[in-house]
């Protein structure tokens, strides 16, 4: 008696909401198990790199907000980090501090999103809720700094846009003093939940090895046990004053890299505590003319100053020919810009490297030979947003 193979071919996505966003997985399906998935994207390609080399180096800014709109906050730093190094400006110590605090409490925000979608993915709502309450909150303080919820657009070549508020520090304190209760109160609901426990372990294995040949980086690596993160490894913006573990995990499943994202938010939190505690008085953007624009406040006494401000907003700078590459952690992984300058106003080439783009293509190592409804937990896991993917 011979068996024989039905192999039948669905759609999932685009614009499914187990997807992510507008990811669309050709699966072939022997039964309910995976036999093969070809992940499909471009269906929201804006050419980001492309219109780079249209737009001044300041101009650039916002249109890394829109990459991961999760974490804009990741992505203006590690443009304007680039930029810095093609100028080799030094920034001051406290634009550098502001900068970590703010790049923490995007981690803490992706990842509370993270944790409620990917609970939702998998039946688990009441999640859901208690994490975008505390995204809330978090929300609030990005509108204290930057006048806006979501893309911010608030780090600027050689600084930041400008101080923080008065109020900022006493409300982000009361926050990070709440947070980890909170954090309990969502592994209570999910980390020895047995449900919670069928539906990740030992589901989307994939090894040490296999992630480092795939090029995994940030919670997807992480989980197989890899103590990759940039922020020890290559060190930036006074990471290395800073005191915190990098957590790791053993099978490299959907579990590990559930725990290994839960125990970031508290390491963030504790980055943030240290960044406030240790802020140093100091000028939060550096002091080059050339580069830098003058004080706000400063435009309306000084005529020299808005003739300052008004030529580097007309004209722009100009980095001196050359290419860089930088990259930082972002809350989803290895973020990094390559940027081409010809010594005029406007960058020559744009490359990103995003994450979420990488860690995706591991996705059929991953599901191969599980069942159609690990996909959804495995997609979760990864953590993607097509706006990086897309590009």
């Amino acid at each position: 008696m011979t068996e024989t193979q039905q192999v039948m071919t669905i759609n999932m996505g685009p614009q499914h909401p187990s997807t992510h966003g507008v990811l669309r997985l050709v699966l072939d399906l022997d039964g309910e198990t995976v036999v093969r998935v070809t992940p499909h994207i471009g269906y929201l390609h804006r050419g980001v790199e492309k219109l780079a080399e249209h737009k001044t180096y300041h101009q650039f800014i916002t249109l890394t907000d829109r990459l991961d709109y999760l974490a804009p906050l990741s992505n203006n730093l590690g443009y304007v980090l680039a930029v810095e190094k093609l100028l080799d400006l030094k920034i001051p110590k406290r634009a550098q501090y502001i900068r970590v605090l703010l790049c923490e409490l995007t981690r803490i925000s992706s990842h509370l999103l993270w944790f409620a979608t990917h609970a939702l993915d998998i039946g688990a709502m009441t999640a859901f809720f208690y994490c975008f309450r505390e995204r809330e909150t978090i929300n609030d303080l990005f509108e204290m700094v930057a006048g806006a919820r979501m893309n911010l657009s608030y780090f600027r070549i050689g600084g930041v846009a400008r101080d923080l508020p008065d109020d900022f520090i006493k409300k982000t304190r009361d926050f990070i003093n709440i947070f980890p209760s909170k954090l309990k109160e969502y592994e209570t609901l999910l980390t020895k939940n047995k449900i919670w426990l069928m539906r990740t372990k030992d589901v989307g294995v994939i090894s040490a090895e296999d992630a480092i040949n795939y090029g995994l980086s940030g919670p997807s690596i992480r989980g197989s046990g890899v103590k990759w993160d940039v922020r020890k490894a290559e060190p930036y913006s006074s990471y290395d004053e800073f005191d915190f573990i990098v957590p790791v995990g053993k099978n490299g499943d959907v579990y590990d890299r559930y725990t290994v994202r839960v125990e970031e938010m508290r390491q963030s939190n504790e980055i943030i505590r240290q960044a406030m505690d240790n802020l140093p008085n100091d000028r939060y953007m550096a002091d080059v003319p050339d580069v830098a624009p003058p004080a706000k406040e400063e435009l309306k006494s000084s005529m020299e100053s808005l003739i300052h401000h008004f030529k580097l907003v007309t004209e722009g700078i100009c980095p001196p020919a050359g290419e860089v590459y930088f990259s930082i952690e972002a809350p989803k992984g290895e973020l990094g810009y390559y940027l081409v300058s010809d010594g005029t106003k406007k960058p020559y080439r744009v490359k990103i490297r995003p994450p979420s783009f990488v860690n995706l293509e591991a996705l059929e190592k991953m599901v191969v030979g599980r069942m159609l409804a690990d996909v959804v937990a495995v997609v979760g896991s990864l953590d993607i947003v097509l706006g990086e993917i897309d590009r």
